[in-house]
């Protein structure tokens, strides 16, 4: 239950971190971004403003009565559908070009700039015609719309006029029919003769009242085809997005893209980039980030840097697994091992300025050079420091202790490391042991320095003998599924990570590696002055364990 609501609060967190880890790359973002922005301009430049007018005309049928449909409504007499394909084909726009003084080569080329659209439930055909200039998309739109008019209206009229003319047709031969027939009635002199002839003369007479009817309702259609209900007019602004409007489009999607770009870098980048991703991988806290430095010093006296190792040793001063114990292992995950070394010195010479006895053990045995880099005050050598040059056979840790001049913090012992032959059995032994063991005399507090602990097991054969281990790295340059494997192996031999320390290794050391611009990494420890007025509270911390 309690693991259910813990997740849940960390979803924010999570997120918050995977949004900040994109935001990272800027390079990405900024360049999606300026890409958009380009391509708007582009299309605004390359794509010339266009205009847009419409005409709309009102279809009706031809009728005798416009008023009444004998019971036909107007919607069945005329198909709009067809009527729309009509307006759209090559006949009305060869109409609308000579209208428009062009040739009828040019009716296709006018056919691209016309739309006709029907509103629904309407007899309403829309021509919207779209020209670079104001006044011919104005010109368009009103020649096409009174070309389907001019197409319709011949179309009516010439059927009318073959109508009649096929009536008129049938009505001369019964015509003369008639004619004929009254000749003959005036000759005939029988009763019955007479009247079949008057009955002839009868019917040949509705067929002509009747195809006269036909011809006079043809003669009688109203053929107009339609009214402009609405007429073109210049528009006064151009129609699409516009050159503000385009760039906006283009930004958006434009970074859409960059942040999508830096979100794959993300998921697909194995380096850990941020504290947090170090702290979920170790389990651990990010004691501090060391600011970035142009040439990092073995001992920082003053400034930012010297106050964050200050800010780090206040921190474990009151971590109650160091406390019990007070033995630290300083590590890094891999490489030389450089910026390790500049820890452990400066965290001994913190825990020297609380008034610590502080011993800073060298246990790097294949590439020890902290002897002829820091600065060797005279000094009497503490009793557990004295010993043969060769204790129990092993060539180390016994022989040369050194008493490092630390400046303001004072003074440290450090115990130098010497290239031997067996690495792990020295690190193995009894002698190395007691040596750790020093810690436990009161307020002493022992540091050791391993080398890179996924190069060599040289740390590991030191974590049960340490327990609290630090891990320095840069999270730029280290791999998630490191700093995990690393957990793995130090719980594994026996020790905890009490924590991290960040630091931004110069570019000259991380060769050809692309360097993303990160912001220093704030530690989370309260801010400290420039010197530790809490050196009774520390001190007191640190030698807890001992009373």
């Amino acid at each position: 239950m309690n693991d259910d609501i813990r997740g849940r609060e960390d979803e924010p967190e999570l997120l918050r971190d995977q949004v900040q880890q994109v935001l990272r790359h800027r390079v990405l973002v900024a360049g999606g971004l300026l890409a958009g922005l380009l391509a708007g301009a582009w299309f605004a430049y390359g794509s010339a403003p266009t205009y847009e007018s419409s005409s709309e005309v009102l279809v009706r049928a031809a009728t005798i009565n416009p008023y009444a449909t004998n019971g036909v409504s107007v919607d069945k007499q005329i198909n709009i559908g067809s009527e729309r394909q009509t307006a759209a084909g090559n006949a009305v726009a060869e109409r609308a070009a000579e209208k428009l003084g062009r040739s009828a080569n040019d009716a296709g080329d006018l056919q691209g700039h016309l739309q006709v659209t029907n509103p629904p439930d309407t007899l309403v055909l829309k021509f919207t015609y779209v020209a670079v200039r104001p006044k011919d998309a104005a010109k368009g739109a009103e020649a096409f719309a009174q070309a389907y008019l001019d197409y319709r209206e011949t179309q009516t009229t010439g059927t009318v006029t073959n109508m009649v003319a096929g009536y008129k047709k049938q009505l001369d031969p019964l015509a003369k029919q008639r004619e004929d027939l009254l000749d003959q009635i005036d000759q005939l002199q029988g009763d019955t003769e007479k009247s079949t002839a008057l009955a002839a003369q009868a019917n040949l007479l509705g067929q002509i009242t009747e195809l006269t009817n036909d011809i006079s309702e043809l003669q009688a259609l109203d053929t107009t085809p339609g009214y402009v209900t609405v007429k073109a007019e210049e528009p006064v602004k151009a129609e699409g997005l516009g050159t503000p409007m385009l760039m906006a489009l283009g930004g958006v999607v434009g970074l859409a893209l960059g942040l999508l770009g830096a979100w794959l870098r993300m998921i697909f980048d194995p380096a850990a980039r941020s504290a947090d991703t170090v702290s979920r991988a170790l389990r651990a806290p990010v004691l501090g980030s060391l600011p970035r430095v142009p040439e990092e010093p073995l001992l920082a006296a003053d400034g930012a840097l010297a106050e964050q190792y200050r800010s780090v040793a206040f921190r474990l001063a009151y971590d109650r697994h160091f406390v019990d114990r007070r033995r630290l292992l300083v590590v890094e995950p891999g490489g030389e091992g450089a910026t390790a070394a500049v820890v452990a010195v400066n965290l001994t010479a913190c825990f020297a300025e609380t008034g610590m006895s502080a011993l800073l053990v060298e246990a790097d045995l294949r590439h020890p050079d902290l002897a002829r880099r820091l600065p060797e005050a005279p000094g009497v050598r503490p009793g557990w420091a004295a010993g043969e040059a060769v204790a129990d056979g092993i060539p180390w840790p016994g022989g040369r202790h050194i008493t490092v001049d630390a400046g303001e913090s004072g003074t440290f012992e450090l115990v130098p490391g010497v290239r031997v032959p067996h690495v792990s059995r020295t690190l193995t032994s009894a002698a190395t042991t007691r040596l750790i063991d020093q810690a436990d005399a009161p307020n002493t507090t022992v540091v050791v320095l391993a080398p890179p602990v996924l190069s060599y097991a040289d740390a590991l054969a030191l974590v049960d003998r340490v327990d609290g281990v630090v891990v320095v790295c840069d999270p730029r340059t280290v791999a998630r599924t490191a700093l995990e494997r690393i957990r793995e192996l130090i719980d594994g031999a026996g020790g905890q990570v009490l924590g991290a320390i960040l630091h931004q290794a110069p570019r000259r050391r991380m060769g050809r590696r692309r360097v993303e611009g990160a912001a220093s990494l704030r530690t989370s420890a309260p801010a400290t002055p420039s010197s530790l007025t809490g050196e009774s509270v520390a001190r007191d911390s640190l030698s807890s364990g001992s009373r």
